[in-house]
């Protein structure tokens, strides 16, 4: 064995050494220091076709594959209310139904013997259809995609299909916690404008929709001035553009007239209240919130930082240090903005043991008041802007995300520079913004308060927040069985 002899000198200037290290080191993770993000956005081709169609192109040779994104204007806030669920029903019956070439089970087989897929769908504010291929099945694939978005069949048997996968979500509602706090929320901020009713249609709505309904409902909104086309992956652009024109280039542009959306305003819908929901569980689930913001207000940013100090920034938010890891009354508690045309949601909700649910729900509307009373921390600020900041590079980690991004700007008809000022933005808010855009956006006289969960075992009465409301759970099999035996 070798042993190598080391010098007095030599112990005496290595034991230096480290203990000059050890006194500069940082002895705590907020000392650590980091040189400034530098990050470019990556640069993405956007092409308007002759027939009103708007491209977005993003090439990255990484690997062999394509992505096609398309965004349609419409959505379940146009359905005539005595057809609701007709843009579900259509969204799905658009790909499973076939086109005039192909039937829904040859399509399957022809993207299952290639490796591709193809999907489509329609929510509430928006249709969504996205294909992926191998490089060398692009044009084969693109052929069908184009075909389903332009001229879906809608073949009866699979509008039947669909009609009873809907009605059987429809009768197992009640079955689902989550589902009745989203449904039951939203209708107690919304009342019955269109985005308070459910996507998925009502049980005698679902059974009047017919295939003429598919089929006008795609012929008014499906359009080429009406889409938005993302495309990434593997392509060269000149030539990706001239398939895309082959395929798209017989769709002709048409008027697109939409159905007029009130505005609402919160001395629209119906005040604030507390509503319980009657159900045995032993958690309680915890709700409430008031209408929000548009994502074009310019005040979105702010709310947002806002908001991450609130509760949506998981561990370090207010809400999660004081319920979960303060009091331990919740596993789960956030607070967010939920955009959408009409000004979207704000809302702050929670789980908790049905023995903590007044306890928590006191706390919960507690910090919701507190960060409009008081400045929040120059730490709680940096924090906050930090996170905005660092996570903003991941919005661009696939080629699809990438173009992905660009597509939803279009879409929400933000400025064509908004992501190039968004960090600018984040590092421009201020303690005072904070405490602005609290006040004038958290509305406590106007919150809706909902619980559900079992009554008998709350630590104490709901009455405390107001007068309870009790809502009446419907019986959704009872129903679907009596529009079924008509």
């Amino acid at each position: 064995m070798f042993v190598r002899q080391v010098s007095p000198l030599s112990i005496l200037i290595l034991l230096f050494s480290t203990s000059a290290f050890a006194a500069e080191r940082p002895r705590h993770p907020q000392q650590l220091t980091y040189p400034d993000l530098r990050f470019s956005l990556p640069q993405v081709k956007r092409v308007p076709l002759d027939n009103g169609l708007v491209v977005y192109l993003y090439e990255d040779h990484s690997l062999p594959i394509v992505d096609v994104y398309a965004v349609t204007r419409v959505g379940c806030i146009y359905e005539p209310p005595e057809k609701l669920g007709l843009g579900n029903i259509t969204g799905s019956a658009m790909r499973t139904g076939g086109t005039i070439n192909r039937t829904g089970e040859e399509i399957d087989e022809l993207l299952e013997f290639m490796g591709a897929s193809i999907e489509t769908g329609i929510g509430r504010e928006r249709g969504i259809a996205r294909m992926g291929c191998m490089k060398k099945d692009t044009k084969a694939v693109l052929g069908i995609f184009a075909e389903i978005l332009m001229h879906p069949q809608f073949r009866a048997e699979k509008i039947d299909s669909c009609k009873k996968e809907v009605l059987e979500l429809i009768r197992r509602r009640n079955e689902s916690s989550k589902y009745i706090v989203e449904s039951q929320f939203r209708r107690l901020v919304y009342g019955d404008h269109p985005y308070g009713r459910p996507v998925d249609g009502e049980p005698d709505t679902v059974t009047r929709i017919e295939r003429e309904d598919l089929v006008d409902f795609h012929r008014r909104y499906y359009a080429p001035n009406n889409t938005i086309l993302g495309v990434s992956g593997d392509f060269d652009c000149d030539a990706m553009l001239e398939d895309l024109w082959a395929v798209f280039g017989s769709w002709s542009q048409r008027e697109i007239v939409f159905p007029e959306i009130p505005a609402l305003a919160e001395e629209d819908v119906a005040v604030g209240g507390v509503f319980h929901y009657q159900k045995e569980l032993t958690q309680s689930i915890i709700r409430f919130g008031h209408l929000g913001i548009r994502r074009t207000d310019k005040d979105y940013i702010p709310v947002e930082i806002m908001n991450f100090i609130l509760g949506g920034g998981d561990f370090t938010s207010r809400l999660m240090a004081k319920l979960r890891s303060g009091e331990g009354l919740a596993y789960s508690v956030y607070s967010g903005f939920q955009s959408n045309q009409a000004g979207g949601l704000f809302i702050v909700h929670a789980e908790t043991k049905a023995e903590t649910t007044i306890r928590a729900l006191g706390l919960m509307k507690a910090e919701a008041e507190r960060i409009r009373q008081e400045f929040v921390t120059e730490d709680e600020l940096k924090i906050a802007k930090g996170a905005y900041l660092n996570r903003f590079v991941f919005n661009f980690t696939t080629a699809r995300d990438i173009v992905s991004q660009k597509v939803y700007m279009e879409y929400e008809q933000l400025p064509i520079d908004y992501l190039d000022i968004y960090c600018e933005k984040i590092a421009q808010v201020t303690r005072e913004d904070i405490l602005r855009v609290a006040k004038k956006w958290l509305h406590p006289e106007s919150l809706r308060i909902l619980v559900v969960g079992d009554a008998e075992r709350f630590d104490g009465s709901l009455d405390q927040f107001g007068p309870v409301h009790e809502v009446k759970p419907r019986d959704y099999a009872a129903e679907v069985d009596a529009v079924l035996r008509r």
